[in-house]
């Protein structure tokens, strides 16, 4: 009888729940589509119309791979994607090894954790400056009037020396947040069995470290490269005359007004990203999980002489570090280098107060608030609504192609599809260029990979279980999110604005093409000071986007603190 019973209420049932659940079906599944709507239009549509333009004459008619060939006849342009090519996989060479060491100093010794937390802090200090800023502080180290002026001898700042010693300041930080982790996750019993066999530390490390972190080398190679490729500050800068392909794109761009040339060298500086990216993509499929349920973790055992050597290095490279950013602060509190050293804050005054630089900076202000706020709402919805709607399986896929293809697409590629594409013939969305709407706009699309998969990753340690019990007790999907989701998420949700923040405010490649002196950031007016010879007000500018990085990354954690003792205190509970 229960089982005649049971079929039979069920079927009573499902007629007033199916629609219910039908139409909250219908609603998350818009919603995603608006969100992949979103990313064809600001991401895939900008791309294709600089592969259109091309091949395309001034007047539109399709002319093949005519600008191809001219570009492969110019002995100088060709130069430029080998001068590229050259100094990112210089600086890969130099900044990896580096950073291994420096990560290797924090993980696998033994050296005090005070001091160890301080080298972490001042190691990620680049993050928060833009590019200009190290190539701005080389130049008063090394250059014609530097410091240490005669330790290059006859060989001048500008050009390779001064571009792979900016890069490398760049990229450091990178590549040591992927060798941090990847060193952070050892097995101590491969160790523990290498001890007993009485395994000499340098076969240890060359049989079991350097193994066991080789994705984590290849990604930081990978991520190195395609930064270098696709920077612009610093080339800019400290470059000279030793031209790279950024600096192409912007001379055919903005000097000569030649679009399909630009286009051309955009589509060739999109080809190494793109090839970093697949073999990144590779590497992580074939990554296999270093610790299992059985791993014991390593614990370094004290050794005098090593630890000393790490803290060494470790406090070297801090000092290296922390003395780019201290000539960019001293430059900027002096009246006028090297001829007047007396103390001064003028340079502040004048981009505060008495020129149009201060609405540079409250843009990028603007920028970042926005940005950060607007974009880690859209990312982790996007995120959520991919991973938990059900039956969406080519949806699912194609936001997840858009949402990492952003991160195999450089800056600079981006902001010239985005001129290419708005000021097409008919765009209905033309009203968009030239408005801060489109800086912002290209600002989340050009950072949504890294926010995406820190999303996913928060998302995927959610049981599915929770959507399927709302379901079941009839509580609409977007309750579930606010009410359980989001909170549980919130670390990673509060990580993704502090980072779009951050980012927002030091980014240059992207906007290069898209501002208007209404809309002028931070980044591109210190490079315009730059180029005007005032090389205070530049460093002043630069230091104060130093700055309220770092006070809000300061203010994050107070906050942070306070806010995640409310909404995660679950996570403290123990079972009595």
């Amino acid at each position: 009888m229960m089982e005649l019973t049971r079929p039979h209420r069920e079927a009573k049932a499902t007629p007033s729940v199916l629609p219910r659940l039908h139409g909250e079906a219908l609603i998350a599944r818009a919603l995603l589509l608006a969100v992949v709507a979103l990313l064809l239009v600001f991401l895939l549509a900008p791309l294709w119309a600089i592969l259109v333009n091309a091949v395309q004459d001034q007047d539109g008619h399709f002319v093949g791979l005519i600008h191809f060939r001219e570009y492969l006849e110019t002995p100088s342009l060709v130069r430029s994607a080998l001068h590229s090519v050259g100094i990112a996989c210089s600086v890969a060479l130099i900044s990896v090894p580096a950073a291994f060491m420096f990560a290797y100093a924090l993980t696998r010794s033994c050296i005090p954790t005070p001091l160890k937390a301080t080298l972490r802090l001042i190691a990620l200090i680049p993050l928060l400056a833009p590019s200009l800023l190290s190539a701005i502080s080389f130049v008063q180290w090394f250059g014609n009037q530097g410091v240490l002026k005669s330790w290059l001898g006859d060989t001048s700042i500008y050009g390779v020396p001064g571009l792979i010693l900016a890069e490398v300041y760049n990229t450091f930080p990178h590549a040591l947040m992927i060798l941090t982790t990847a060193l952070s996750l050892a097995d101590g019993r491969l160790y523990e069995a290498a001890d007993a066999l009485g395994t000499r530390a340098w076969r240890k490390f060359t049989t079991i470290t350097l193994p066991s972190c080789k994705y984590g080398l290849i990604s930081a190679c990978t991520v190195s490269f395609t930064y270098v490729i696709s920077d612009f500050g610093a080339p800019k800068v400290i470059g000279g005359n030793f031209n790279v392909l950024s600096i192409d794109v912007f001379k055919q761009v903005i000097g000569q007004q030649n679009f399909s040339m630009g286009a051309v060298v955009g589509l060739l500086l999109l080809i190494p990203s793109v090839i970093s990216f697949g073999v990144d993509n590779v590497v992580r499929r074939k990554l296999k999980a270093q610790l299992t349920a059985r791993s014991v973790p390593y614990a370094p055992k004290p050794n005098r002489w090593t630890d000393t050597l790490l803290a060494l290095y470790g406090i070297t490279i801090a000092g290296l570090l922390l003395a780019v950013v201290g000539m960019a602060l001293y430059t900027s509190v002096i009246k006028l280098w090297p001829y007047n050293l007396s103390f001064t804050l003028d340079h502040y005054l004048f981009v505060l107060v008495e020129s149009d630089m201060s609405a540079a900076y409250t843009n990028s202000l603007i920028l970042a608030t926005v940005t950060a706020t607007a974009g880690s709402l859209m990312v982790f919805a996007g995120a959520y609504l991919s991973e938990k709607t059900r039956n969406i399986g080519l949806l699912r896929s194609t936001m997840h192609f858009l949402a990492v293809l952003s991160m195999a697409v450089p800056g600079l590629v981006l902001g010239l599809g985005y001129v290419v594409f708005f000021n097409m013939p008919g765009n209905p969305l033309g009203w968009l260029y030239q408005t801060m709407t489109i800086v912002i706009v290209s600002t989340i699309v050009h950072y949504y990979t890294s926010s995406h998969l820190t999303a996913v990753t928060a998302l995927k340690q959610i049981d599915n279980e929770f959507e399927a019990v709302s379901a079941s007790l009839k509580v609409p999907f977007y309750k579930t999110f606010v009410r359980v989701t989001l909170p549980v998420c919130l670390p990673a949700v509060l990580d993704i604005a502090r980072y779009y923040f951050v980012v927002s405010m030091a980014t240059l490649s992207c906007v290069i093409f898209l501002y208007t002196p209404d809309t002028i950031v931070a980044s591109v007016a210190i490079m315009h000071l730059d180029e005007a010879g005032q090389i205070g007000p530049a460093a002043a500018l630069a230091c104060l986007i130093v700055i309220t990085s770092t006070l809000i990354c300061i203010a994050y954690a107070l906050f942070t603190r306070v806010l995640l003792k409310r909404t995660q205190a679950w996570r403290s509970l123990r079972r009595s």
